[in-house]
């Protein structure tokens, strides 16, 4: 956590306060206890605590009180009730009314001391979902890029200074890593800006079907042009055409294209009129280009002229510190496009999405939020509504970089052992079971001095 949890202990017992300060104080939080029930209600009134440990049974003010008083004014803190006159019925009710968790006495303090520790994680989700939605809505309405990693900063600084020069850009990332939106977000800080953004997609044409939609054509120019169409770049005019996956245009249309860009004028098909234009051209690759031009699949000459400036999207594994903030975002859009009210994510599922490798980068994130949100049964989704192939796997994929180079195949077989000792609780008889191995062998594995110096996360 980033700041020191405050908890405030209510207790009529005077060792079991004392003993209960103590051990939260060890712990590193901010404790404030009282014997008093009256005296809790005017502490919550001067201050705000994160978790509330309260005894239920008291004079004057008991448990019960403190908590709706929590619940009426301060809803993100937890209150947690101990008592000894537990029953399952009574830890149930005090449940449903909202209660973090229900103790008996006698307790046993490490018992306490995690369920503190979860309740102190879920008033931190809160306030980081809470301090994310803030984030959100200072870029409503523009295009957004959400991202607080420095290397997309960067990119993105140079991304406004060379957006007003007019020059045509060259994109690079793999696929889902968001190229459109950064050419949008090009087009939004140019001087174009109120001009048209047109997109094509130059792999899902045909050479024919892509000039046809590149160029337009006149009535009568082939079999079935019943009526006059306007081309694509005419339709950018005054304002900037993307070209995405460029490297899949045919060459007999990559000479086409490159004249236009010299030219600044296009000719529909079956017209010898040439109409100019004023267009600002933005390409993007999933592709290495510079392979390309070597190998003969793509101009050298329309390359220079698209790749003035070049700009590189990195993959979504290499911004693990962008996938929480991401995952508010596509939490909101999807509540929004399916009529929900789940605000919050767990955990657990934050945990796992970080530790995932996203081969399909943002938009995969995007799906599996999406997915999320259609199962999720109240206002948080959880690690079963996740889809099964992410929940039951995490994936190390060989982008994932120690210090100095990528991970041998020993440190990654190193990571997953230890992944799966997490999961199944330290249990070492499942851990083996599910790595397939004997106890014996795995123990051999832990033993190992390489074992003990991968850092799993």
């Amino acid at each position: 956590m980033d700041n020191i949890g405050k908890i405030l202990i209510v207790d009529d017992e005077l060792v079991a306060l004392k003993n209960l300060k103590h051990v939260m104080k060890k712990e590193g939080y901010a404790v404030t206890a009282t014997q008093s029930g009256q005296k809790a209600l005017k502490y919550l009134e001067e201050q705000n605590f994160d978790v509330v440990l309260t005894d239920l049974r008291m004079e004057k003010v008991d448990g019960q009180q403190i908590l709706k008083k929590c619940q009426t004014h301060y809803p993100d803190t937890e209150v947690i009730l101990i008592t000894g006159y537990a029953t399952l019925e009574s830890a149930v009710e005090a449940m449903k009314q909202g209660a973090f968790y229900y103790i008996g006495k006698p307790f046993r303090l490490d018992d306490v001391r995690q369920v503190v520790k979860e309740a102190l994680a879920k008033v931190q989700l809160k306030k980081e979902n809470c301090q994310l939605r803030r984030q959100l809505a200072d870029h409503e309405g523009d295009v957004q890029i959400i991202t607080q990693a420095a290397q997309m900063q960067k990119l993105l600084k140079k991304a406004r200074q060379v957006a007003p020069t007019d020059c045509n850009i060259l994109i690079s990332g793999e696929s889902g890593t968001g190229k459109e939106l950064l050419a949008s977000y090009l087009h939004q800080y140019s001087k174009r800006a109120k001009g048209p953004f047109v997109a094509v997609n130059c792999g899902a044409f045909s050479g024919e079907l892509l000039a046809n939609e590149l160029f337009g054509h006149e009535k009568g120019a082939f079999t079935g042009a019943i009526t006059q169409k306007q081309g694509i770049v005419e339709a950018a005019n005054t304002g900037t055409l993307f070209l995405d996956e460029v490297t899949e245009m045919p060459l007999s249309m990559q000479v086409k294209l490159l004249r236009v860009i010299q030219e600044q004028e296009v000719q529909r098909l079956g017209s010898t009129t040439p109409i100019k234009v004023n267009v600002r051209f933005i390409a993007a690759t999933n592709r290495n280009l510079t392979e390309a031009v070597k190998s003969g699949q793509f101009r050298q000459d329309l390359f220079f002229r698209l790749n003035v400036v070049s700009l590189h999207l990195p993959p979504l594994v290499q911004r693990t510190g962008d996938i929480i903030l991401l995952s508010q975002y596509f939490l909101q859009r999807s509540n929004e496009q399916m009529k929900k009210a789940v605000s919050e994510i767990a955990p657990a599922v934050n945990e796992c999405l970080t530790s995932y490798g996203f081969p399909g980068n943002v938009r995969e994130l995007e799906n599996i939020i999406a997915h999320g949100v259609a199962l999720a049964r109240g206002t948080c989704i959880e690690l079963e509504d996740l889809p099964e192939d992410i929940r039951t796997l995490t994936i190390k994929t060989f982008r994932h970089k120690k210090e100095g180079g990528l991970l041998s195949l020993e440190e990654q077989e190193t990571a997953y052992i230890k992944w799966v000792l997490k999961e199944v609780n330290d249990n070492k008889t499942l851990a083996a079971k599910v790595l397939g191995i004997d106890r014996v062998s795995l123990w051999r594995k832990l033993k190992s001095d390489k074992t003990k110096e991968v850092d799993l996360n």
